[in-house]
């Protein structure tokens, strides 16, 4: 089994109009292509198995904490290291563009944060403010590490480090001051994974800003509102952003046929979504303002670590004893493996019958959705702020270790 190369490096070929991509049609609407992919692999590995009956007794389970936490696409403005976009939404408004280059750069580099000094101090963390608005200092890891790098360099120091017109310019933005950028906490004694590569990335997706959008995320959304005389949805933007950026193309080989999975590219999208959700549920989104809206539902759940994990602790997923006992002892799981590939797929399948249970019982949640929460939910468990309780749970196993730009 091969996974192709992503040279990061190589000339990005212009695809004018992502439509093009053999993809199937189904209601007049294009598909979503991971949707089928993961339900190939998912079959086609045969290792990580989904248990119906775990699915719908997690569904129900989910969906009253769901309700009980009044969990909706605006409980992302709740974080509070995300920078929040002003209300109500102004095109004109160079903070509201601000926050979208953030949004695009925090996606574009959101991926590979596990150590192997997982729950010690001395793994990779950087410390900054407690939220935007107060100054108590503390030491973020994981995730949360990327966020407060780019806030620190912001608020802190002075840089515009999400500026696409820097980060993209090796004069300005020279490799050492993005090095800065993600200094480590002095507690730790690691830097941050894949930093040449983070650096690759920026270099990529900032020239391409640059030179077809006008500089920004928000010069991308008014081009695709344009190609679509202002009816785009999410899963046009999906496109497009896999059509003009390759270190988004997450894209796999398994016998010999294309494996689609686009984490990143789908949560920039849903990220982009749930920022801008507007107040009122019923209200047009400034950013999907067509007659079709965003169709978020058209996208999946993003296959990372911390969900496959959670859903295995629900009982959703079934691993093989092989697997586990490979992620217990830490073994390393090379990216585009079968295994990898397993728990991915699955995941995805797996968070959709979760949607088909919850609609099917009279509910109204995308994968999205359901996603955010389930990743909120996995870092409350790992952190022993909550529990499972009223249904019958696995022991937590480790996340899988695969480094890749990928997740």
């Amino acid at each position: 089994m091969a996974t192709p190369t992503v040279s990061l490096n190589a000339a990005v070929p212009v695809v004018a109009d992502p439509e093009k991509r053999a993809f199937p049609l189904s209601h007049h609407q294009r598909v979503n292509p991971v949707v089928e992919s993961a339900q190939y692999a998912y079959q086609e590995t045969n290792i990580v198995q989904i248990d119906d009956g775990g699915v719908a007794r997690a569904a129900k389970h989910i969906h009253s904490l769901m309700q009980t936490e009044s969990y909706s696409p605006r409980t992302w403005r709740t974080h509070p290291l995300h920078m929040l976009p002003n209300e109500p939404h102004r095109p004109d408004d160079p903070h509201n563009k601000a926050v979208l280059d953030w949004v695009f750069l925090i996606s574009a580099l959101n991926f590979s944060f596990w150590s192997e000094k997982e729950g010690t101090s001395e793994r990779y963390g950087v410390e900054w403010q407690t939220s935007w608005d107060d100054s108590t200092r503390t030491v973020y890891t994981g995730y949360w590490s990327l966020v407060a790098a780019l806030n620190r360099a912001i608020r802190d120091d002075g840089i515009p480090i999400t500026t696409p017109s820097f980060y993209a310019d090796e004069t300005l933005c020279p490799d050492s001051v993005i090095a800065n950028v993600f200094r480590r906490a002095d507690q730790s004694t690691e830097d941050i994974p894949l930093l040449e590569d983070r650096i690759r990335i920026m270099r990529e997706v900032g020239r391409t800003l640059c030179e077809r959008f006008n500089g920004s995320y928000s010069g991308l959304l008014d081009a695709l509102q344009l190609k679509h005389n202002g009816d785009a949805t999410a899963l046009d933007l999906v496109h497009t952003i896999i059509a003009n950026f390759p270190s988004f193309r997450d894209e796999h080989v398994l016998n010999g046929r294309k494996v689609c999975i686009w984490k990143r590219a789908q949560i920039l999208v849903a990220d982009t979504w749930a920022a801008f959700y507007p107040a009122s549920a019923s209200a047009m989104h400034p950013l999907f303002p067509g007659t079709k809206g965003p169709q978020i539902h058209d996208l999946t759940m993003f296959a990372d670590y911390r969900v496959p994990q959670i859903l295995h602790h629900l009982n959703i997923l079934t691993y093989p004893p092989t697997l586990i006992a490979k992620l217990e002892a830490g073994t390393y799981i090379e990216s585009g493996s079968a295994e990898e590939l397993s728990l991915r797929a699955s995941s995805i399948v797996a968070v959709e019958r979760v949607r088909d249970w919850i609609i099917a019982e009279g509910g109204n949640l995308s994968s999205v959705v359901i996603d955010f929460f389930l990743w909120d939910l996995a870092k409350r468990i790992e952190c022993g702020e909550q529990e499972i309780d009223g249904i019958v749970t696995q022991a937590i196993v480790p996340p899988h270790r695969t480094r890749s730009i990928w997740y």
